[in-house]
């Protein structure tokens, strides 16, 4: 009996041990699949490419690089003439300047668009979705039928989204990819900006399905745009025609700054006035520190020359004094001359003796 059991044991042991060997092959083989589904499929579901024959309106949102690679995809759509009017879009980027007016200027350059069918949008918004509510009322007014939107082609499922749950029924919003090299959909894993721009977008469309939670639709009453959208002709208009309100802030700023020039030329006569009066002044103490110095030497030589006259009486006296002493030695000196003479004979008679 305890053989039996053993074997039973053994049995069921090896029973385990293949179904958890099958188990951990499974779960491998999932894993494989899993990871090459999102590989090769996670890039692709983040692109929404519409097919289109023609649209009357391509709106070029915000954030190309410097390729100008949204440009040159719509310039190819007017010039094949699946495209009747151009809206660029721009943030704010210099005081009053917009990446609008730097985009059209590119766009006028490499297209044969009429200045009428072009048109700015120049806004201030930070995302997607307040770009959305700046465009998609006026083009409600203006009774678009069928929009293309161009963006990078990661963002064009969450773009899409976001437009028509916003837009509701019209316009038609369409999406296509514009097949740039930052973002390839079947090898994103390969490029490191293919990933960065994978990951981002994924968090992007998650946050963007939750902040859409509850929204309604907008109206063509809900416009809210930075600054009138306006084509290149209008703008041109615009700025031939005379704006009195510009003209009087520039004759005010331009008395404003003659007003400051005269107030800087005054103040620099006025500092030149007092540097003189100072430097006058100095010269002046100057002076007066000479005459003084000039007065003290005065004094000086008058004290000198008094010292001087005190001592020549002095002077005087021992002069007469040593003139008396040499008078009373010179009778001494003749005597002594008169002994010499009478030595001199008796010197003589002491030679001749001798000599005799």
């Amino acid at each position: 009996m305890s053989k039996v059991l053993l074997n039973k044991k053994k049995k069921n042991y090896a029973k385990l041990i293949k179904k958890a060997c099958i188990i951990a092959v499974s779960t491998i083989i999932l894993a494989i699949i899993a990871l090459y589904i999102v590989f090769t499929k996670s890039g692709q579901w983040l692109v929404n490419d519409d097919e289109f024959n023609h649209v009357k309106w391509v709106v070029i949102l915000d954030g190309q690089s410097a390729d100008m690679e949204r440009n040159d995809f719509a310039a190819e759509l007017v010039a094949q003439g699946k495209v009747d009017s151009v809206l660029i879009m721009g943030r704010r980027v210099l005081r009053d300047r917009s990446n609008a007016e730097f985009y059209s200027d590119d766009f006028l350059r490499h297209s044969s668009i009429d200045s009428a069918a072009l048109f700015l949008a120049p806004h201030d918004d930070p995302s997607t979705i307040s770009e959305a509510y700046t465009i998609i009322p006026w083009l409600k007014n203006r009774k678009a039928d069928t929009v293309l939107l161009l963006t990078t082609a990661a963002a064009t499922n969450r773009v899409s989204n976001l437009f028509k749950t916003l837009a509701g029924e019209s316009p038609v919003f369409l999406t296509t990819d514009i097949h740039h090299y930052l973002y390839d959909a079947n090898t994103w894993y390969i490029n490191r900006e293919s990933r960065k721009n994978w990951l981002r977008e994924w968090a992007a469309l998650l946050y963007s399905k939750f902040e859409l939670i509850g929204v309604d639709t907008l109206t063509a009453a809900d416009s809210a745009y930075y600054v009138p959208i306006r084509s290149i002709s209008e703008e041109k208009k615009m700025e031939s025609v005379v704006d009195l309100q510009k003209f009087l802030k520039q004759a005010s700023s331009k008395t404003q700054e003659v007003i400051e020039s005269a107030a800087k030329d005054s103040a620099n006569t006025a500092k030149k006035d007092s540097v003189k009066s100072e430097s006058k002044a100095e010269s002046k103490k100057e002076e007066a520190k000479k005459d003084e110095a000039k007065k003290e030497e005065s004094k000086k030589d008058d004290s000198k020359k008094a010292e001087t006259k005190k001592d020549e009486p002095k002077k005087d006296e021992k002069k007469d004094a040593k003139k008396d002493e040499s008078k009373k030695e010179e009778p001494k000196k003749d005597d002594s001359k008169k002994d010499t003479k009478k030595d001199e004979p008796k010197k003589d008679e002491k030679k001749d003796a001798k000599k005799n």
